[in-house]
């Protein structure tokens, strides 16, 4: 493998212009505007993390995480540096990877005080264990011990999640829609879900957590294309469902006893769209930065969502920082830098 070099940035020279697809009058418009509703509003920050893109260029910005240290790992499928390190203020510190063409999914997960990445690769057809810099500790390769794969091209992770216990939780989300249960060591010890319409398969299955918001740890799963959030026990057991409507939600991401979720498209059906979805404790939506306000009828369903002002092209993963501002990224958004929002 190639490793990485950590590369610590300190000259002016590499900051550079945006690639967003945004013009000089549209940020001009924006940069003074608060979106979302309720208690969770933000002002918007178009030029947060913006690079020179000879020397740090993004193909699609796919995750983000942070570490304990405050560090922002964004997650690139560009192998010129597949992930970009960040200050919270947008300075760059870091990048490293060259070998992770697919490079799709990022969690980061506190083993005994030492934290770890695991980057889902959808052309790899693998998940890769690394260090916070870079170095390849353990590879998740194709499970065709599960006897669910005839060839490797049918496996296309998009989403890991560690449970307390150090067991490995994989979606097939652009595969055959399955969730891969491995213990710490590599071994392959359950498999469940499947492409299908009933409650306990999935219709893109994009991403996953563990949920510990009610005690006893249990799984978050979104159903991209079914607009809804599907939770499981532990061991795979389907308990239920709640349906975002005009929501097409990517991963999970927990944080209090809030659920953010970027959401890729618009429910109307409009192109380059899409926004945020914020759910409280119940996974009632409260707030949507981006979209319209959340609306929720008599028998207690949610109206149709859908993007209320276009700030966000394909928002694909948020991550919220410690003074819950969130940093969204995008896909297939003309090779732009994060967004930033702060928390008003």
């Amino acid at each position: 493998m190639n490793r990485n070099h950590f590369i610590k940035t300190t000259a002016a020279g590499i900051i550079g212009v945006s690639m967003s697809s945004w013009t000089h009058r549209d940020y001009k418009n924006l940069k003074d505007t608060v979106i979302g509703h309720g208690s969770h509003r933000y002002k918007i920050d178009l030029n947060w993390g913006a690079l020179n893109p000879n020397y740090f260029p993004v193909k699609d910005a796919h995750e983000m995480v942070q570490d304990r240290a405050g560090r922002i790992y964004l997650l690139t499928n560009h192998t010129q540096n597949n992930v970009l390190i960040y200050q919270t203020d947008g300075k760059l510190v870091g990048s490293w990877g060259h070998e992770y063409p697919g490079a799709h999914g990022l969690s980061i997960h506190d083993e005994n005080g030492t934290e770890f990445l695991y980057i889902c690769d959808n052309m790899r057809h693998e998940v890769i264990k690394t260090t916070l810099d870079g170095k390849p500790i353990q590879v998740f390769p194709v499970p065709m011990i599960s006897e669910k794969y005839s060839q490797a091209s049918q496996y296309i992770p998009t989403e890991s999640c560690v449970a307390p216990n150090g067991d490995l939780y994989v979606a097939d989300g652009y595969g055959e829609q399955y969730i891969l249960h491995y213990n710490a060591k590599g071994e392959l010890l359950h498999v469940f879900g499947g492409k299908g319409t009933e409650k306990h398969q999935f219709l893109n299955a994009h991403g996953i957590c563990i949920d510990q918001r009610q005690g006893n740890p249990s799984l978050l799963i979104t159903e991209r294309q079914g607009n809804s959030l599907k939770r499981f026990d532990l061991s795979g057991n389907y308990i239920s469902e709640t349906k975002l409507e005009g929501a097409f939600i990517c991963r999970p991401v927990i944080h209090n006893t809030e659920v953010y979720l970027a959401t890729i498209w618009s429910g109307d059906g409009a192109s380059n769209s899409g926004f945020v979805s914020i759910l409280d404790a119940e996974n009632k939506m409260i707030s949507a930065p981006g979209g319209i306000a959340p609306k929720y009828r008599s028998d207690g369903t949610l109206e149709k969502m859908r993007q209320g002002i276009r700030v966000f092209k394909h928002p694909h993963d948020v991550c919220v920082d410690r003074d819950e501002n969130l940093y969204v990224c995008q896909w297939n958004a003309g090779q732009s830098y994060p967004i930033k929002l702060v928390r008003v």
